[in-house]
């Protein structure tokens, strides 16, 4: 993309517009060859699941933080008092007031519990956070996310690591009419088509991890997701053509002497 096509998630600045996670990759190395094929700025780090103590070795010894913002996420966190300590835990280890708010409500689907994640994200913002807030496709819930201070929403595609893409594009494009502040399509994204819809809607961002690190091939996968994401933020820009229901001739017949 151009250098002028940035988009801001609080006070901070960034040109791609994929965000990746770094969880469930064979080897560290796959990791992060992955990281560099994605293009991304931004990786999401699950605080409850790596080790926090610097002094052993764990997952952040592996990315470089001159080049990426770390994105410490309070997965697994069912209430939002949980939450709320586990974003304070990674405020302290890593140093970063960024935070992806997860607050799940039902172990089978994954689903975001919205009342506990409003309780957190007004908790952590008032602390300081810049919170980005994992959510359901809830107009709703988006504009009193948004209300409450945070940075982002960030409304599912569908289930975490279903891989269905986006289920519902409607609910999407009216959260992206509702809110003001970045909309961060997360969860759900099986393939590179599902990364090119979402940015022809007009997402500002997106994030993903199963559909890398569960590939096949994760680093040609990483780029892959670099590529769409970066077509579908060129087509959006550009501007489709209106759908028809009949042919419109490539080249116009009208004028032409018979």
């Amino acid at each position: 993309m151009t250098g002028d096509d940035t988009f801001k998630i609080g006070d901070r600045v960034f040109r791609s517009r994929l965000m990746v996670g770094t969880g469930k990759y064979k080897t560290n190395e796959e990791m992060i060859a992955a990281l560099d094929a994605s293009g991304a700025e931004i990786v999401t780090v699950a605080v409850r699941r790596v080790n926090l103590d610097r002094t052993k070795e764990s997952l952040l010894d592996h990315i470089d933080t001159d080049k990426y913002t770390l994105l410490p996420n309070t997965a697994a966190c069912f209430t939002a008092d949980d939450a709320v300590r586990t974003s304070m835990l990674a405020r302290e280890a890593m140093d970063t007031d960024l935070v992806k708010l997860e607050v799940i409500g039902d172990e089978k689907t994954l689903f975001p519990d919205n009342e506990a994640l409003l309780v957190a994200a007004r908790i952590l913002v008032k602390e300081g956070f810049t919170v980005l807030p994992y959510t359901t496709d809830d107009p709703i819930m988006a504009r009193k996310l948004e209300d409450a201070g945070c940075a982002a929403v960030m409304p599912l595609a569908a289930p975490i690591g279903s891989g269905l893409g986006i289920r519902n594009p409607y609910n999407i494009r009216i959260i992206m009419e509702t809110v003001s502040v970045p909309v961060i399509v997360d969860a759900g994204v099986g393939t590179a088509s599902d990364a090119a819809i979402a940015m022809e809607l007009g997402c500002d961002a997106l994030l993903m991890n199963t559909g890398i690190a569960g590939a096949r091939d994760p680093v040609r996968m990483a780029r892959a997701m670099n590529c769409a994401v970066e077509a579908g933020r060129l087509a959006y820009l550009s501007g489709r053509i209106p759908r028809k229901l009949y042919a419109t001739a490539s080249s116009p017949l009208d004028g032409l002497i018979g």
